[in-house]
C-alpha cells in the first residue's frame, strides 16, 4: 500500500566512521616522528585504522551495556564476577594485542614508550573506559620486575595477549592488573588508610583484612593494593585466584554508579584475609607506587588529549555537512572561529602529552629527561585534565542538539572528560607536586628551564611569557610555602609556556596562533575568541582530511 513520505532527510552530515584515526591526525603523526617513534608506524596505522571502525563501533555497544555484578551463581556459590558486553572483550583483545599496555615492555628500544603512547592515545578515541585497566596493566610492570617472585607477572603484560577467563595466571598467556588504593575516610591521603596486613610463616607473604572504597577494574587477574603493615603503608599484589587455583578471599560488595566510564567496572571490595605478595619494602608502600605515577599521569594527559581530538573531530565533520543560512557552518566566521581556536587547543594538547612521553621513553639513558618527566607528567595531567571538560562541551555546541543526544558520541565525551583531573591525584595535587618537585628535587627546575629555552628568540610572546615565568619559578624556589595558594596559576603558566616551546621547537604553523592567543592575552575566557589577523586556515587544515 503506498504513502505518502511526511518529511525529506536533507541537510544532515553522514556517519563520522570509518574514518582513519592515524593519518588523520596530522599534529599525531608529527609529533610520533619528532619524538623518535617513526619505527613503529606501520603498527600505528593499522591500530588507527581498526580504532575508527570496528573499534569505534564497539566502543558505542561496550557503554550502552554497561558490567554487571554477579555475587553468586545460580546455586549460591559466592563467585564475585564482573560480566561485559563481548564488546567489552573485543576492545580489550585488540588494545593488548597490539601493545596498548606492553608494547614498551616487549620491544624495549628508544621510541617504543613513544608509539605506546600514540596506540593509547588513538585506543581512547574508540573507547574510554577501557583504557584504565589498560593503563594500570601498563604501568605496574617496572614495579613488579624488581621482585623476581613477580617476573612472571610483568612477563605476561609483556607477552600482549588477552585472556579473559577467571582462571590462576599459570593457565594464562597474558595477564591484566588493577589497583585498590582509596578508602572512605582516606581519599587521597593513602597514609591514613586501615586496611591491615599480616604477615605469615612465608617470608613476604601477607593476609589483607579490610575494605576499598574504589577499586579499578575489579575484574583484574591480579590487584595492586596498599595495606598498613607493621612498617607503615606497604605495597601487595593480591592476585583474584591463588596459585592451586582456588578464588582469594576478597567479595565485590557493588559496583560504583560512575557519572561517565561505563564500559568500565570499579567497584567497593573487602578482603577477609585474602593472600597477597610484598612488593618492595615494608613501610614504603607510597613510594613503591609513586613509582607508576609517570606513566599513570602520562595516561592521563593522553587521554584528555585524545577526548579534545576526538571532540573536535566531530564538530568539525558536523560543521562541514551543515548549511545554515545560505553556506556550510564551518564556513560561518564566528563557527570558524571556534573551530580553529579548538584546533590549536588540540595540537598544543597532543604536542605536550607526546612530548612527556619522549621524555619518559628517553629517561633510563638520560638525567635530565628524566628530571624533565618527573615534573611534566604533573603540570600536564593537571592542564590538559582541566582543559578537557570546557573544550569538549564547545565542540558539543558546534553540533547543536545533536551534540546532546547519545547517538552522538559527544555525551559520552562529555561525561568521560571530568574523570582524568580526578584520577590519579586532583589538580591540588599536581600542583603541590610540581611545587615540590621545582622547590626540593635536584634537577628538575633545571630539566624544565632547559625546555623552555630551547625555544627562545623564536616568538616575541613566548619570550616575555617566559621571561614572566622566570620570575614566579624564582619567587616559588625563594619560598615556596608563601606561593602554595599559588600554585595553580603557577602550573598553569608554566604549562602554557611549555605547550608554547613545544610548538616552536616543532615549526608547527600554528605555534604563532598558539603564542599570540594562550602567551600575548589576545584570547578572552571562552573559546572561540581569536583576535583579528590570526591564521584560522593553518589549524583547521591539519585537523582532518577532507
Amino acid at each position: 500500500m503506498a504513502t505518502d513520505a511526511t518529511h525529506e532527510v536533507d541537510n544532515q552530515p553522514p556517519e563520522f566512521a570509518p574514518r582513519d584515526l592515524w593519518h588523520d591526525d596530522v599534529a599525531l603523526c608529527e609529533a610520533v616522528a619528532r619524538e623518535g617513534g617513526a619505527a613503529f608506524t606501520d603498527r600505528l596505522a593499522s591500530y588507527g585504522a581498526l580504532a575508527g571502525d570496528a573499534l569505534y563501533a564497539a566502543g558505542f555497544d561496550a557503554n550502552r551495556d554497561r558490567p554487571r555484578l554477579r555475587t553468586h551463581d545460580r546455586f549460591g556459590h559466592r563467585i564475585d564476577r564482573v560480566e561485559f558486553h563481548p564488546a567489552y572483550h573485543q576492545l580489550m583483545e585488540a588494545a593488548i594485542g597490539q601493545g596498548v599496555a606492553g608494547l614498551s615492555w616487549a620491544q624495549p628500544v628508544p621510541g617504543a614508550h613513544v608509539a605506546r603512547a600514540a596506540l593509547a592515545y588513538l585506543h581512547h578515541q574508540a573507547d574510554a573506559g577501557t583504557s584504565c585497566p589498560l593503563t594500570m596493566t601498563h604501568a605496574a610492570v617496572p614495579v613488579l620486575r624488581r621482585e623476581p617472585r613477580l617476573r612472571p607477572w610483568a612477563d605476561k603484560v609483556a607477552a600482549m595477549r588477552y585472556d579473559a577467563r577467571d582462571v590462576p595466571i599459570d593457565d594464562k598467556a597474558g595477564v591484566t592488573l588493577g589497583m585498590g588504593m582509596t578508602e572512605k575516610q582516606g581519599g587521597s591521603d593513602v597514609r591514613s588508610n586501615t586496611t591491615r596486613a599480616s604477615p605469615t610463616r612465608d617470608e613476604g607473604i601477607y593476609t589483607l583484612r579490610g575494605h576499598k572504597w574504589f577499586f579499578s577494574a575489579p575484574m583484574s587477574d591480579g590487584f595492586l593494593v596498599l595495606a598498613q603493615a607493621d612498617a607503615g603503608p606497604t605495597c601487595f599484589l593480591m592476585p583474584r585466584r591463588l596459585p592451586g587455583g582456588e578464588r582469594n578471599d576478597f567479595r565485590l560488595m557493588r559496583l560504583k554508579d560512575k557519572l561517565g566510564d561505563w564500559s568500565n567496572a570499579s567497584a567497593e571490595i573487602e578482603f577477609d584475609r585474602a593472600w597477597a605478595l610484598r612488593v618492595g619494602e615494608a613501610g614504603r608502600g607510597v613510594a613503591t607506587i609513586l613509582e607508576m605515577v609517570m606513566l599513570t599521569r602520562l595516561d592521563c594527559m593522553l587521554a584528555a588529549a585524545a577526548q579534545m581530538r576526538m571532540a573536535l573531530a566531530q564538530a568539525l565533520h558536523h560543521n562541514r555537512h551543515r548549511r545554515a543560512f545560505g553556506r556550510a557552518l564551518a564556513e560561518q566566521p564566528l563557527m570558524r572561529n571556534v573551530l580553529a581556536d579548538l584546533a590549536i587547543e588540540t595540537e598544543a594538547a597532543v604536542a605536550l602529552a607526546l612530548r612527556v612521553a619522549g621524555a619518559v621513553d628517553a629517561a633510563s639513558r638520560d638525567p635530565a629527561q628524566a628530571a624533565f618527566a618527573r615534573v611534566a607528567t604533573a603540570i600536564g595531567k593537571y592542564w590538559l585534565c582541566r582543559r578537557a571538560p570546557t573544550f569538549v562541551n564547545e565542540a558539543q555546541e558546534c553540533l547543536g542538539g545533536a551534540g546532546y543526544i547519545e547517538e552522538s558520541i559527544l555525551p559520552r565525551l562529555y561525561r568521560q572528560a571530568p574523570l582524568n583531573s580526578i584520577w590519579e591525584g586532583s589538580g591540588n595535587l599536581q600542583c603541590l607536586d610540581v611545587l615540590r618537585a621545582l622547590t626540593r628535587e635536584p634537577g628538575v627546575a633545571a630539566a624544565l628551564q632547559a625546555q623552555i629555552e630551547a625555544a627562545r628568540g623564536m616568538d616575541a610572546g613566548f619570550d616575555a611569557a617566559a621571561d614572566r615565568l622566570a620570575e614566579q619559578l624564582a619567587d616559588a624556589a625563594r619560598a615556596p610555602h608563601d606561593v602554595e595558594s599559588q600554585a595553580r596559576r603557577l602550573v598553569e603558566a608554566t604549562a602554557l609556556v611549555l605547550q608554547g616551546a613545544v610548538l616552536l621547537r616543532a615549526n608547527s604553523p600554528i605555534a604563532a596562533a598558539f603564542c599570540v592567543s594562550r602567551l600575548a592575552s589576545a584570547h578572552a575566557l571562552a573559546l572561540g575568541t581569536l583576535e583579528r589577523g590570526i591564521d584560522l586556515d593553518a589549524p583547521l587544515a591539519r585537523v582532518l582530511p577532507t
